[in-house]
């Protein structure tokens, strides 16, 4: 069973950097799609970005194009968010995620994830 556990976020000041890790247990991250996605007080969660199994395929969320850049590590069974230039409507927690299919689809929807991260709570307030 695979398991994710993250790490990263805090507090930033608008126009900061933030990183985010997960790491994953149980099984190799090889043949899994992984994901990142947000939840901001009130709202629902939405897709962030994702890259396919083979890194081929990589989608972001049109809010977050230019600012936020994920990778993967295979070697490392870790995936990451970067997350630049970052707004107050970045606000939330952040939850890392991976599917079985191995995809990644243009619209990033949390219902085809299986796996999912704790959550970590990334603030930008002055």
């Amino acid at each position: 069973q695979l398991q994710l556990v993250e790490s990263g976020g805090g507090l930033v000041q608008p126009g900061g950097s933030l990183s985010l890790s997960c790491a994953a247990s149980g099984d190799t991250l090889d043949y899994y799609g992984i994901g990142w996605f947000r939840q901001a007080p009130g709202k629902e969660r939405e897709g962030v970005s994702c890259i396919s199994s083979s890194g081929g395929s990589r989608n972001y969320a049109d809010s977050v194009k230019g600012r936020f850049t994920m990778s993967r590590d295979n070697a490392k069974n870790t995936f990451y968010l970067q997350m630049n230039s970052l707004q107050a409507e970045d606000t939330g927690v952040y939850y890392c995620a991976a599917e079985r299919l191995g995809g990644c689809p243009r619209r990033i929807t949390l219902q085809r994830y299986d796996y999912w991260g704790q959550g970590n709570q990334v603030t930008v307030s002055s």
